[in-house]
């Protein structure tokens, strides 16, 4: 009996317990949820901002863009700021600090590596020096749009209304500045740079391997160049040690974009689309916007934190980009004086180099000293290639993006143009990076041109570091704007570009060697080509081709290569002949091709470079496709035979890739498809920190079909995480130019508790645009910011 009682006295002492511990949690969910639903943008009713001269009205639509009316620039400009920091200030907060190397401030230790790095590219160093060079005009729309965002950030922190990452990080924003804007331009520049990376891992190449060995590993040998070609070999610089990969954007930061003459369109006028490939995230690195004033209705996206559109349309032109991808960051060996490192070697004579004070603060840890060393050719990189150098060859980096550059002007005088010799008047100050410019407008009119500073080398192409002791080496100006690429109303009745080769053997200057492989482009073109009844809804459904033109190249020849050495896969071998070559994320086939595919250079190179030096190699797939080009022509090469000849190359690849399918989705060929392995996210910046905030953060994966390299594009890393592709999706058709259509996933907010923060996921997914008004009145919530 007393047993029975004390059971029951801890029974419901137990109960009672575990009724607290609910009911603590219980409070602090409804602590936590009206505390995060407290800095949710106000999109309704009336917000008083001082800084306003006159009323500005904000519309949201349906899906969240909103629709800015003002009487002045001034005020437009302002409101664009206020309402970006609303919906983004966090973002905005992090971007500028990455961008500027300001991170450890807020993070911690854990990020002063990053912190270095970007302290040594000196990105917000020339966004200062960009600074100086502005009009007056751009100067003026910058210190708008800056009153704006601190008119937020003043009012949120006096209401106790910042978004909750800033209470998790456990700080405030700073005020915001006109270089902050700057230097997040500078930072979208470096996204879509250059290849110093893949010059530093050909040095290494050059100095580890015989030349035969090395020669392969270059998408073109520089055999005109021997001078080039013996300094890198005689003075080697560490290349391989402990260096972040994670630091190095995308190899392809591409896009797609073509223009349509209205001779192959049903409505008689021109049609154009745009999708930039860029990380996909939570929230997007585009923020879409419609901005109205008597000076100006323009409609499109931007970088949170800037002000103006830079990509869409406005009532008679329509443009859109694609990356370049020039040749734009050289590295120089240096030579630094033994007596005194922060001198080097230059004709002869040892020159100073500036030392810029860089001393990074850390959260809850003491400063940590740093310096930036910069020669006559630019930064010293090398001390972020690996913890310790010996005194003996370092690089430098030259690069066009450290250079005082006007992309803002560019970018606001577009908004205003009305035809193609206005837009490519305001081309010229577009810089860095250099990019494809596609464009449209209601006089019929379509045009190219390739825009940006683009070095002419004294010596060399590009391919290899230079000796940086000697005058022969270094740039001697830039290709003349007059003389870019440039196409206006060809015959063919388009242009197409999507970072494939834009220039041909008569070109006179040399660009890149590093094309992206051309099978968007070759899919783009096809399908342009075969009608001349083209509609926007044609031009949405071509930019969802999931058409796989690289295994048109390749499959069959891999399949007969395997056929001849083995039987063993004839079930998968089967299926990938009767595959029809569409990147459908029901399918099993995309599956083994692309993991089949991805795995040959793991499977010929990897084991012979250090683990950072291979992470660094761009274009490894470039590398092997020829090598399999040249293999299947009866040509192996030095790679491949060493290996034991293409057979066996092509025959252990696939049983890799085989072997982890069967991992991942079974042994049962039936049950295996490329969405299971294929699946979109939009990763926040925050998830990685803890598995609670992936839960709330992160949408739900979201199988997909298409690839990196189908016209939709959809990249994926080695575990299946689309996290690469159309970062926007825009059609405009010209002969109403009142309207376009977009996508802009996961959605415009950056709020958590907003309805516009993964709003379009799904939408991404299956291609469903959404068609944005810039002269009707728009129907949504209404926002009336009060001057006062």
């Amino acid at each position: 009996m007393e047993k029975k009682v004390k059971r029951k006295t801890w029974l419901k002492w137990l109960l009672g317990v575990l009724g607290v511990l609910v009911t603590v949690a219980v409070a602090a969910l409804i602590f936590v949820n009206v505390y995060i639903t407290k800095s949710k943008p106000v999109i309704e009713g009336q917000v008083a901002v001082a800084i306003l001269d006159t009323d500005a009205t904000v519309t949201r639509d349906e899906i969240g863009v909103p629709h800015i009316q003002a009487d002045t620039d001034a005020d437009l400009y302002r409101a664009q700021g206020y309402v970006q920091a609303q919906d983004r200030m966090f973002q905005m907060d992090l971007s500028r600090r990455q961008a500027s190397g300001q991170l450890a401030e807020v993070i911690g230790a854990d990020a002063v590596d990053t912190d270095k790095f970007f302290r040594t590219f000196s990105l917000r160093d020339a966004a200062e020096k960009s600074w100086e060079g502005y009009d007056a005009e751009a100067k003026q729309v910058l210190e708008w749009y800056t009153e704006g965002v601190n008119a937020y950030m003043e009012e949120a922190k006096e209401n106790g209304d910042l978004s909750f990452e800033f209470a998790l990080l456990g700080y405030e924003p700073t005020e915001w500045t006109t270089v902050d804007s700057l230097t997040i331009g500078k930072f979208m520049a470096y996204d879509l740079g250059g290849h110093w990376n893949t010059l530093a891992v050909r040095h290494w190449a050059l100095n580890e391997f015989p030349e035969d060995k090395a020669r392969e590993l270059f998408i073109q040998y520089p055999e005109n160049a021997p001078a080039i070609l013996a300094a890198n070999k005689q003075q080697s610089v560490k290349v391989a040690g402990e260096f972040d990969t994670s630091v190095i954007p995308p190899e392809f930061n591409g896009s797609n974009n073509w223009v349509v003459s209205g001779d192959k369109t049903a409505s008689g006028k021109p049609l154009l689309a745009d999708d930039p490939h860029l990380g996909l995230s939570t929230p997007s690195i585009w923020y879409q916007m419609h901005l109205e004033s008597p000076k100006q209705n323009v409609s499109g996206v931007i970088f949170a934190g800037i002000p103006g559109i830079i990509l869409g349309h406005n009532e008679e032109i329509a443009w859109g980009v694609t990356n370049v991808g020039p040749d734009v960051q050289d590295l120089y060996i240096e030579t630094p004086n033994p007596e005194n490192p922060t001198q080097f070697r230059y004709e002869g004579a040892w020159e100073q180099a500036e030392v810029r004070k860089e001393p990074i603060k850390v959260k809850d840890g003491e400063t940590e000293d740093f310096e930036v060393l910069v020669t006559r050719h630019g930064p010293v990189v090398s001390n972020i290639l690996y913890d310790k150098e010996q005194a003996g060859a370092v690089f430098s980096m030259q690069w066009t993006a450290l250079e005082p550059t006007l992309e803002l002007q560019a970018v606001l005088n577009f908004n205003k143009a009305s035809n193609w010799e206005e837009f490519e008047l305001a081309l010229e100050d577009f810089q860095a990076p250099a990019q494809n410019f596609v464009f449209a407008s209601t006089d019929g009119t379509i045009a190219y041109k390739a825009n940006g500073r683009i070095p002419i080398r004294k010596s060399g192409d590009g391919q290899l570091p230079v000796p940086g002791d000697s005058a022969d080496y270094g740039w001697e100006g830039y290709i003349p704007f007059d003389e870019l690429p440039r196409s206006v109303n060809p015959e063919e009745g388009f242009i197409a570009t999507a970072n494939n080769e834009v220039i041909d053997n008569a070109y006179p200057y040399h660009i890149t060697d590093f094309w992206a492989q051309p099978y968007r482009y070759e899919r783009i073109a096809e399908v342009l080509e075969a009608s001349d009844e083209l509609t926007a809804q044609d031009m949405m459904d071509l930019q969802m081709d999931q058409k796989n033109l690289y295994a048109a190249e390749f499959l069959a020849d891999m399949i007969a290569t395997v056929r001849s050495k083995t039987d063993d896969y004839d079930e998968v071998l089967t299926m990938l002949e009767e595959w029809d070559q569409v990147d459908s994320k029901e399918q099993a086939a995309p599956l083994v091709f692309h993991k089949w595919i991805k795995q040959l250079p793991e499977t010929l190179l990897a084991e012979e470079f250090p683990k950072d030096v291979f992470k660094m190699l761009d274009g490894k797939n470039h590398i092997t496709d020829e090598m399999m080009r040249n293999a299947f022509a009866g040509k192996e090469g030095v790679w491949v035979t060493e290996y034991g000849g293409v057979e066996k190359w092509l025959v252990d690849s696939l049983e890799t890739a085989v072997t982890e399918i069967e991992d991942e989705q079974g042994t049962d060929l039936a049950d295996w498809n490329w969405g299971e392995q294929h699946q979109l996210t939009f990763p926040h910046p925050l998830a990685s920190a803890s598995p609670i905030f992936a839960e709330f953060l992160n949408p739900d994966p979201v199988p997909i079909g298409g690839s990196n390299i189908t016209v939709q594009a959809a990249a994926s890393t080695p575990e299946g995480n689309v996290d690469h592709g159309a970062s926007w999706r825009f059609v405009a058709d010209l002969a109403d130019l009142s309207s376009a259509y977009h996508i802009v996933g996961p959605g415009l907010s950056g709020h958590l508790k907003s309805d516009y923060f993964h709003n379009q996921v799904d939408d991404w997914a299956e291609g469903d645009f959404h068609e944005t008004e810039i002269i009707d009145d728009v129907e949504g919530s209404i926002l009336i910011l009060k001057a006062e």
